[in-house]
């Protein structure tokens, strides 16, 4: 039976039920074709959200302003004047090479002076020539795996009178027994946490250098260091959860053996504070009560991504006031410009408006009342615009509702009371952008020393790298802040740890810091 034969068979609602079957089809289709798009996009398009702009067809093209208008031939021809020629100069001709002398670098770099002698008076006695000034050549040189053993010599004293023994203690160390000094310890973290340098590659360069160690005791330092500073890293969290306006957001870290050769996934809920103040709770879920604990009696006004659980959660409770992120939003348009590029090219112009807006009041330096009476006046009209013309859209464009520029814009609208609260608050920023950056130490962690053994261990390093991430923030020297604080907190007083924390460290400390021997052997 040929098709059209089958088709006269079928009754008026088998009909109807076959064309909603295609219908759904088609939209499956699409929508997989969408999801293969994005994958290929993020495969092999650009990672960066920056929008290129198509070029104006009204507008004249640069070569078109260069070609020199041909003069009519009644008008007098323009004068000309005769200019010395000019001539480039070869950039990498050996006359322009820069010397050897203009290496850049601060009095910080260890410097090792090499003298050479001249062999042309090498057999000449020292009356023979006088010294008239002298030249220098700088060489950018690197020693492989720089450890230095540290031989403290203490001489055993015995006094004539009363034959009694004497001998200088050794000096203490940041593990009771321990040969690990402070110096060691603190680029052993900055090297995993802030480089991304696993243990094991660290236990390789350690044998390359012609230490032995176990890989267990690089473990165990790091695990002590972190025990070492966890007060410092919840006086860190107290001291963020007092900011007036808290930025929050959540990313996965394998940590965990959940099964047979499987690991649990668990959650960082970075929290960044206002006063450039970072911190990393791990949890092993993506529920809401990890958000209750988390923010514990915070105050204040949240800003976050649109993932449900915060707003349930803000839901609760009264003394929250939600904001939510536009740089999200205006992703969602983004995954729509295949779709739809004329709505979405008209979506993303009226969302770069209010970034402009942003630039515009950094560049001035607005705080304050003048910052939120700037957002008032130009801000405020080109959000309400927005918003009403995505209304209008959705109204008058027939789109189906798996459609990718249907879904922004129900995203955006059921979101549109959390988004407008940066016009009202003028510490609101208008994404967690600046919080997301901070979360790149956590993904390249994840592609370096993979995951975390045991969630203890992902409590440790959400320990370590609050602290790192805070000092950059702040402009702290890691190096020199761990050192410091690894030789002070065992004899620092419990009731002012707070003041081992980055921001206040740098009032109190950094100018006098505590250094290891082996810093001071090289002053």
């Amino acid at each position: 039976m040929t098709l059209e034969e089958q088709a006269a068979t079928l009754r008026p609602h088998e009909i109807v039920a076959l064309l909603e079957s295609q219908r759904e089809l088609r939209e499956q289709n699409a929508a997989l074709q969408r999801q293969v798009e994005w994958f290929k996009r993020q495969l092999f398009g650009r990672k960066s959200e920056r929008r290129l702009r198509e070029p104006d067809p009204q507008q004249l093209s640069l070569s078109g302003l260069l070609t020199p208008p041909v003069p009519p031939a009644d008008r007098p021809p323009p004068l000309t004047e005769t200019v010395k020629a000019y001539q480039r100069r070869m950039r990498f001709a050996a006359a322009d090479r820069p010397e050897e002398s203009e290496l850049r670098f601060d009095s910080s770099v260890p410097v090792q002076e090499i003298l050479l002698t001249n062999p042309e008076v090498a057999d000449l006695p020292p009356e023979a020539y006088d010294v008239i000034g002298e030249k220098v050549t700088y060489r950018l040189a690197q020693r492989p795996g720089a450890y230095v053993i540290l031989k403290y010599r203490r001489p055993v004293i015995k006094r004539k009178e009363t034959a009694v023994l004497s001998c200088s203690p050794a000096p203490p160390a940041v593990f009771e027994k321990s040969f690990a000094d402070v110096s060691l310890l603190a680029g052993l973290l900055i090297d995993k946490f802030t480089y991304h340098l696993p243990l094991y590659r660290q236990h390789q360069r350690l044998l390359q250098a012609g230490i032995r160690l176990s890989r267990g005791t690089l473990t165990q330092w790091v695990q002590r260091a972190a025990e070492l500073l966890e007060p410092i890293y919840y006086a860190l969290l107290s001291s963020i959860l007092q900011s007036q306006v808290l930025a929050m957001d959540e990313t996965p870290v394998k940590a965990g053996r959940h099964g047979k050769g499987k690991l649990h996934t668990g959650y960082f809920w970075p929290l960044y504070g206002d006063q450039d103040e970072i911190a990393f709770p791990f949890a092993a879920s993506r529920a809401q009560a990890v958000v209750r604990e988390a923010l514990g009696t915070f105050c204040g006004v949240l800003v976050t991504d649109g993932y449900i659980v915060y707003d349930r959660f803000v839901q609760t409770v009264n003394r929250l006031v939600h904001a939510q992120c536009w740089s999200h939003t205006r992703r969602h348009f983004v995954d729509a410009e295949r779709a739809e590029p004329r709505l979405v090219a008209e979506a993303l112009e009226r969302i770069g408006a209010f970034y402009k807006e942003e630039a515009d009041i950094r560049a001035r330096g607005l705080e304050a009342e003048a910052k939120l009476a700037h957002r008032g006046e130009y801000t405020k009209p080109l959000v309400e615009a927005f918003f009403t013309w995505l209304k209008q859209t959705v109204i008058t464009e027939v789109l189906l509702p798996s459609n990718p520029f249907a879904q922004a814009a129900r995203y955006a609208l059921e979101r549109e009371a959390a988004l407008k609260v940066f016009l009202a608050y003028p510490n609101v920023p208008l994404d967690t952008n600046h919080l997301e950056r901070e979360i790149r130490a956590i993904a390249l962690g994840r592609r370096n020393w993979l995951f975390c053994w045991t969630e203890v261990g992902a409590q440790h390093v959400g320990i370590i790298q609050s602290l790192l991430a805070s000092c950059r923030l702040q402009g702290v020297a890691p190096y020199v802040y761990l050192v410091d604080v690894l030789q002070r907190i065992d004899t620092h007083p419990a009731f002012d740890v707070h003041l081992l924390t980055p921001r206040l460290w740098k009032q109190h400390f950094a100018e006098n810091p505590l250094r290891s021997d082996l810093d001071r052997c090289r002053q």
